[in-house]
């Protein structure tokens, strides 16, 4: 009735592993994109707002260091 031979049963799970693969990559790459829209990553008008949240007001030097290190922090 269903007699495939091994290279067959190896083609077939090949092609779903394959359509897999990329099924995920498709859907990853949107979940990532929704994350991002909502969690967008920390820009210099944050970073002021924090120093105000904590009773400072930053000067323009200070907002470039933080900015900075958590740039050389992100890329290590």
């Amino acid at each position: 009735m269903w007699e495939l031979q091994i290279w067959a049963w190896c083609l077939i799970f090949l092609g779903i592993l394959i359509v897999g693969a990329v099924i995920g990559f498709f859907v990853s790459r949107k979940i990532m994109t929704k994350y991002l829209e909502k969690n967008p990553p920390v820009n210099e008008k944050m970073i002021r707002v924090m120093f105000q949240q904590m009773g400072r007001t930053p000067s323009e030097k200070q907002v470039r260091q933080v900015m900075a290190s958590m740039n050389q922090a992100k890329n290590q």
